[in-house]
């Protein structure tokens, strides 16, 4: 079997394959040429994969009407009903993005966030009926990218969802890295190094850090910071920004005095990574 009928062949084994929960690349085209007296043929593929997002939610109603919007834009998605399922499923590998409510059964929601955060940088949106400025601040600083209160709109949520995935997207493979005296900010691999030695930080707080400091001496607001380093209007609470602020500078601080750059409060205004 030669040419497009062999193609075609291909294709349905691959598509089949795929349908039954297997992930294939699918082939687009081929070209065929001899040589040596040899016929050889090289398919062109396309990455098909879509993107996998784990729900993590206890209430079942709730589930399954989040599964259905996320599923209508084109995710594939799994769920789990309790903290420890969640985290399982999370350390597996197999997802994108994990959508993580804080009142679960066995495990609550921060400590799989905590659990998470040692062993991945997979984006995480937290959800919950608290909507209190604590609550968020604390998912925040574990390392949650996002913190939707209950009840939400679903379009909203959605648009968060693709907002981060646009951020993580691994199709952008150009380095992106900004350095300073005493200080590296990679965010290619997600590292901070301070002289020398790699810096535990959340996703987070080095998109932030590594915003600031690419526009250096530049004054951002909060409210700029929110739409830019979280990607689209964000309608939490502006004081998130001082929040992750205040804990750059403590990280900040191993840099030592001497270096010409600092992470600065304009009072009335906002913040600006300095450099002298």
């Amino acid at each position: 079997m030669t040419g497009k009928p062999r193609l075609r062949k291909i294709q349905r084994y691959l598509k089949k394959s795929a349908g039954a929960g297997r992930y294939l690349p699918i082939p687009l085209a081929f070209t065929t040429w001899k040589g040596s007296g040899v016929c050889r043929t090289v398919y062109i593929f396309m990455d098909n994969r879509k993107k996998r997002i784990l729900i993590v939610e206890d209430d079942k109603n709730i589930a399954d009407i989040v599964d259905y919007n996320i599923c209508k834009q084109g995710y594939e998605t799994d769920t789990a009903y309790d903290g420890e399922k969640g985290l399982a499923l999370a350390l597996s590998g197999q997802y994108d993005l994990i959508l993580l409510d804080v009142m679960l059964p066995k495990m609550d929601g921060f400590q799989v966030c905590r659990e998470i955060r040692r062993v991945s940088n997979i984006p995480i949106i937290m959800l919950t009926a608290k909507g209190e400025t604590f609550d968020k601040v604390l998912g925040l600083e574990l390392g949650a990218d996002d913190y939707m209160v209950k009840p939400f709109e679903n379009k909203e949520l959605v648009a968060r969802i693709k907002a981060i995935l646009r951020r993580y997207d691994p199709k952008d493979n150009s380095d992106k890295e900004v350095v300073y005296p005493n200080i590296i900010i990679n965010l290619t691999n997600y590292e901070l190094k301070i002289n020398g030695a790699s810096v535990d930080i959340p996703p987070k707080e080095l998109e932030l850090l590594y915003f600031l400091a690419t526009n250096p001496n530049k004054v951002f607001t909060r409210e700029q910071l929110l739409e830019t380093v979280w990607g689209f209007d964000y309608f939490g609470d502006s004081r998130t920004v001082d929040v992750h602020v205040k804990r750059l500078r403590e990280k900040l601080e191993k840099a030592g005095e001497n270096v010409n750059w600092q992470l600065k409060t304009v009072w009335g205004v906002g913040y600006k990574f300095e450099v002298k």
